[in-house]
C-alpha cells in the first residue's frame, strides 16, 4: 500500500547537494576538466544560500 507512495515522493523530490555535486563531477569530459570543477565545488559552488 505504501510502496506506490514512496515511489512517488521519491520521483518528486528534489536533488540533494551531494547528489548534485557528484552529477556535476561526473560531467566532466577529462582530468583538466574535473580538477576545474573540484575546485569550483570545493568553493561551495553548491552550498550558496539566496
Amino acid at each position: 500500500m505504501f510502496k506506490p507512495m514512496r515511489q512517488l515522493a521519491r520521483a518528486l523530490r528534489a536533488p540533494t547537494v551531494q547528489e548534485r555535486e557528484m552529477a556535476y563531477l561526473n560531467d566532466a569530459s577529462d582530468a583538466i576538466e574535473l580538477e576545474y570543477r573540484m575546485r569550483q565545488v570545493d568553493r561551495g559552488m553548491f552550498r550558496k544560500s539566496f
